[in-house]
């Protein structure tokens, strides 16, 4: 177990990053939750109301003889607008805002670094937004929205959003 390593990413909605981050190879496990907030013990509720600081995240276990630390990146990256502030399609706050939460120098350097080589390749119309900061305390969600997308595929968000994304991300790296 001692290849296993956290990172941590908000991409806007976390049901989304979850279901992306559950199919990649080497990802032992995927936990909902908030990060970078100052409420104790937030609610999605009050996470809802973007007044607590935190951003919907989610907190990635991963075998990194599998998959690297760049490899998720490049996946999160791909994989949601990295250049709208506080904002992920229609949902809208700085719960949903995009944002690297690093446990380490390393991860940390290599976020910014992606980020500096993305912006100077022209990949995106706009300059990234993402914020790269020290990881803190995570809340772990609550228990419903464990593997949302799985579990509730007729529900309107995860049929409109969730479903096209992790599509396009299957058609293209596949599991």
């Amino acid at each position: 177990m001692r290849n296993n390593k956290k990172a941590t990413f908000g991409g806007g909605c976390f049901w989304c990053t979850e279901a992306i981050f559950l199919n990649v190879d080497g990802v032992k496990e995927v936990k909902s939750g908030y990060m970078g907030g100052s409420t104790e013990n937030p609610t999605y509720e009050e996470v809802c109301t973007g007044t607590t600081g935190h951003a919907e995240v989610i907190e990635i276990s991963y075998d990194q003889e599998k998959v690297d630390f760049d490899e998720l990146l490049k996946i999160f990256f791909k994989t949601h607008d990295p250049t709208t502030l506080n904002r992920q399609g229609n949902d809208v706050g700085t719960q949903y805002r995009s944002v690297v939460f690093y446990h380490d120098q390393q991860q940390k350097e290599q976020a910014e670094k992606m980020i500096e080589s993305l912006n100077q390749a022209g990949v995106f119309e706009s300059a990234i937004v993402t914020e790269v900061v020290s990881a803190e305390r995570f809340w772990i969600a609550e228990d419903y929205h464990k593997n949302y997308f799985e579990l509730n595929p007729q529900n309107p968000y995860c049929a409109a959003v969730i479903a096209p994304k992790v599509q396009k991300f299957l058609s293209g790296y596949g599991k």
